[in-house]
């Protein structure tokens, strides 16, 4: 089988070190363009650490993304002109950049999720099925913890969830997103659905769901142990993208969750 040449950018970051470790022991991939938002003379895996640029994906099948939104958007506009696909892990995103990767997507073939952990797909689904059972009777907040690096807030896992809120009462999230409190020991229900993050320490993710109507809390959690479980289903994100026409697809799509 001929293996699938990948791109990893932020490589020097947290999840492009993880993402370099993982590929070496995965038989499907070759590590062939390692990329930061400035060219770096130095070499890792044997490989040069380049800048984003033309040069850097033109040997590449696949980009694998998990860097900053205005990193993402200079990767998107040169693999968009090379006809690469992209898997993005990236978070933070405004709503219009959102639909700026729509665009995008259009041309190229590209997989966006906030996370790449069955468990936590599988959480965003039971979330959605939850929120369209429970009914408008019930109020939602999401409550998730990260290591005290994270910057963004809340996380790309966080407004996950509160989309699958918002699509199980068949709504648009962005009119749903409530307040948002940053390192707060109670936070409160709301009309809309609140968010609360935690940064402290080296938490990898906990995340969890609560729906009340006043009488009996209903919660859904999930606590991530491992941070190769990101890696592993980015490549198997990528491996499974490299099938696909363009589109904007999720890690939904990936496990057939309807």
């Amino acid at each position: 089988m001929k293996k699938i040449n990948l791109a990893i950018t932020g490589c020097l970051g947290r999840m492009g070190q993880q993402l370099i470790k993982t590929s070496k022991s995965n038989k499907n991939f070759k590590l062939v363009s390692l990329t930061e938002n400035r060219s770096i003379n130095k070499k890792m895996s044997g490989i040069l650490i380049n800048s984003n640029t033309v040069e850097a994906f033109e040997k590449t099948d696949v980009i694998v993304d998990f860097t900053v939104p205005k990193c993402t958007f200079e990767i998107l506009k040169i693999a968009s002109k090379l006809k690469k696909k992209v898997v993005i892990g990236t978070t933070g995103f405004t709503q219009k950049e959102d639909n700026l990767i729509k665009k995008y997507s259009k041309k190229i073939p590209i997989l966006k999720a906030g996370n790449m952990s069955l468990g936590v797909n599988l959480l965003m689904y039971l979330t959605e099925i939850a929120s369209g059972a429970l009914g408008d009777n019930y109020l939602s907040k999401v409550f998730e913890i990260h290591h005290r690096h994270k910057k963004d807030y809340p996380s790309g896992t966080a407004l996950m969830l509160g989309k699958g809120i918002a699509d199980g009462k068949n709504q648009n999230l962005y009119n749903l997103i409530g307040k948002k409190f940053l390192n707060k020991k109670f936070f409160p229900f709301g009309k809309k659905i609140n968010f609360n993050s935690i940064r402290k320490g080296e938490v990898i993710g906990e995340h969890e769901v609560t729906f009340s109507n006043g009488k009996e809390i209903i919660t859904l959690n999930h606590e991530a142990f491992d941070r190769t479980l990101y890696s592993d289903g980015a490549l198997t994100a990528a491996k499974w993208l490299m099938s696909k026409r363009a589109g904007l697809y999720s890690m939904r799509d990936l496990l057939n969750f309807r």
